[in-house]
């Protein structure tokens, strides 16, 4: 069935001047997003979350399927047995799975198998892929490009809670269906990540890391 177009129109008509210096502004906004570890369990407005979340749901995606779904978990008690699972996994991961190169490179950032950030900080957002859908007939109807699409959106709820003011982890212990259990979801969709959200501790430290310049990132031709 072919869908209805309708005239679009970019909600800002700025003069060539003030896009560059909403670039540059932005650009360096952006720049001082950090990954943290250490969260304050200070609360948050549920609403600034839902916010972000809205804008994490303007992402593109294939065939406009939207294949995401974000579960906020801000209950103590689901947190703790998401923190014990994902802990579970991670002791494997680092006592068996992991390759020496991996745990080198990890070693400089301070990583390990303890997560207190997933009891501590107000909210767990947790994203899942849908690989497909079931119609009202029980039909299977698949989704397209998903892994693609949902990481679109996870890049733009990190930026849009950046922006708010918050500060985030993304955490990927593996496997993670252990998240299917605890939040009951369904069989089509997998576990993305954990985004971890809140207000960093103060006084909260991280690795002095150094970023790749424009030149050895892009090429302009």
């Amino acid at each position: 069935m072919q869908k209805e177009f309708i005239t679009y129109k970019h909600p800002l008509e700025l003069t060539e001047e003030q896009m560059l210096n909403r670039s540059v502004e932005f650009s360096d906004l952006m720049k001082r997003r950090r990954t943290v570890r250490t969260f304050s369990s200070k609360e948050v407005s549920v609403e600034i979350i839902k916010n972000c979340i809205n804008a994490a749901a303007s992402s593109p995606s294939g065939a406009n399927r939207q294949p995401w779904h974000f579960v906020v978990v801000s209950d103590p008690i689901l947190k703790k047995k998401i923190r014990i699972a994902a802990e579970a996994e991670e002791e494997e991961f680092y006592n068996n799975k992991a390759p020496i190169e991996w745990l080198d490179a990890l070693l400089p950032l301070g990583t390990n198998k303890h997560k207190p950030f997933l009891e501590t900080a107000p909210y767990l957002i947790v994203m899942f892929e849908k690989k497909y859908e079931e119609d009202s007939y029980g039909k299977i109807v698949k989704n397209y490009y998903t892994k693609e699409s949902v990481g679109i959106a996870a890049g733009i709820l990190i930026t849009a809670l950046h922006n708010a003011g918050l500060s985030t982890l993304t955490h990927t212990p593996a496997p993670m269906n252990f998240l299917n259990a605890i939040l009951d979801r369904p069989k089509n969709e997998k576990p993305f990540l954990i985004l971890v959200t809140g207000y960093s501790e103060v006084n909260c430290s991280v690795p002095k890391i150094n970023r790749k310049n424009l030149d050895e990132i892009s090429t302009f031709r």
